[in-house]
């Protein structure tokens, strides 16, 4: 990276702004929390852009997507496999590179205008009186500039469309919800034919739910447009929407927008009706990549190595933690739920790209718990050794490798801490819950 001294200087700027505007109750206005974001994002995209060092998977895997788009190839197929999602996002970038933009700034482009849009919605998926403060930290937080603007990966484009669907599922009113309401032995001894008959009858004045139910569905397809990690904010966005007919309209709506792109492959990307099953296979095939992240990294050495074993086992442990998180914050507010789901997801997974660790950053910006801070600048700290330190040479990144990648492990227990504990149970306090823990100035 050439732009390494000025790099560091905004995230260490923008770090310190954020704590110093928690520390003094600062709330900016939600203008200057989108000026300040633009102006940083910008920045670093100009300065990425001009960089002699571009990221491997940046030009090697997302433009040929693109280009392939541009000739009327499937972008899957196309790239070699290097894309393996859905054609959604690839089709933007063929648009920008036929506008005639330059692909180090077309790249950065979409995920930079994603991740502004998602400063506003962090601010609505935190509501309350502290919603501006919110956004403005995730204006400024140090890993969504890293991902946004310096990587062009596209998780804030996931995000995008993942948080808006929480915002118009939780819809007007309190921004505190409850979980599940009702214990496991009074919905069972409650089933019966007709009371599910019933819970399935649609009905005429519950019409405006069902619209806000169909559109939170449709955003959250389109998350899963994007990548296909999105699947693991379902279950808190279901939560939200009330009642069984609500949950059911919602999760059919969010199969559309993928079914969508998928059957309207040989239309709008070229795609033959034959290469359809050729396509789905490449984007269900996980290859089996440990030792970036974590225990696989202490086991293998910090060498970035393929290894089914250590692969599968990691799958079965995301599995059995999801679901024991999911029961054991079923009473807790959804984004809360959520939050938990995607830190449990890091702590136990196989592999993992510094970019994965934005999942939890809004969520866990919009509703930081005991830990989310030091969570925050661990995590940004580890992702910004790799960005800025090791690409300053070929040589640096062999050297640091292995220990950048085992030393992740110190950050596992900091990540389990950061989870929202003291909120499983939403009965013990939620404004206490949600209280800043940088300790406030007196005052006289």
């Amino acid at each position: 990276m050439d732009y390494a001294i000025l790099t560091g200087f905004v995230l260490v700027t923008g770090v310190v702004l954020a704590l110093v505007a928690q520390w003094r109750d600062w709330r900016p206005s939600l203008t200057v929390a989108i000026a300040v974001g633009i102006g940083v994002r910008v920045l670093l995209m100009i300065t990425a852009a001009n960089d002699s060092w571009q990221p491997v998977d940046f030009v090697n895997s997302f433009k040929p997507a693109g280009e392939a788009v541009l000739n009327r190839q499937d972008p899957v197929l196309g790239s070699n496999g290097g894309w393996h999602f859905l054609p959604t996002i690839p089709y933007v970038y063929g648009l920008l590179l036929w506008a005639g933009i330059p692909w180090e700034y077309a790249g950065r482009l979409v995920t930079v205008v994603a991740d502004i849009i998602l400063i506003p919605l962090v601010g609505k998926l935190a509501g309350g009186p502290k919603a501006s403060l919110r956004a403005f930290q995730y204006a400024l937080s140090p890993l969504a500039l890293l991902v946004a603007s310096i990587h062009g990966q596209v998780e804030p484009v996931a995000l995008v469309f993942g948080v808006a669907a929480f915002v118009v599922a939780r819809g007007p009113g309190d921004p505190h919800r409850r979980g599940v309401t009702v214990e496991v032995r009074e919905a069972l001894s409650a089933v019966s034919w007709s009371s599910v008959r019933e819970s399935l009858r649609f009905r005429r004045e519950e019409r405006p739910l069902y619209r806000r139910a169909m559109c939170a569905g449709l955003l959250m397809g389109l998350a899963l447009c994007a990548k296909s990690w999105p699947i693991w904010l379902i279950p808190g966005m279901l939560l939200l929407l009330p009642g069984v007919r609500a949950k059911l309209v919602g999760l059919v709506a969010t199969g559309v927008p993928p079914i969508f792109f998928l059957a309207t492959l040989p239309i709008f990307a070229g795609t033959s009706l034959s290469q359809i099953p050729e396509v789905m296979d490449v984007m269900s095939d996980i290859r089996p990549i440990v030792g970036e992240w974590g225990w696989t990294a202490l086991l293998v050495g910090g060498d970035w190595t393929l290894h089914p074993l250590y692969a599968k086992i990691g799958t079965y442990l995301i599995y059995a933690s999801v679901l024991g998180v999911c029961w054991l914050w079923r009473k807790a507010d959804p984004v809360d739920l959520t939050t938990a789901i995607l830190l449990v997801f890091m702590v136990v997974t196989p592999r993992l790209g510094a970019q994965y660790l934005l999942w939890f950053m809004p969520f866990l910006v919009a509703r930081p718990t005991r830990f989310a801070w030091p969570a925050i600048l661990g995590t940004s700290l580890w992702a910004a050794i790799g960005y800025i330190y090791m690409t300053q040479s070929w040589e640096i990144w062999a050297a640091w490798h292995p220990g950048w990648a085992m030393w992740s492990i110190v950050l596992l227990p900091v990540l389990a801490l950061a989870m929202p504990w003291e909120r499983r149970d939403p009965t013990t306090g939620l404004e206490a819950a949600v209280t800043p823990q940088v300790a406030q100035p007196s005052r006289s």
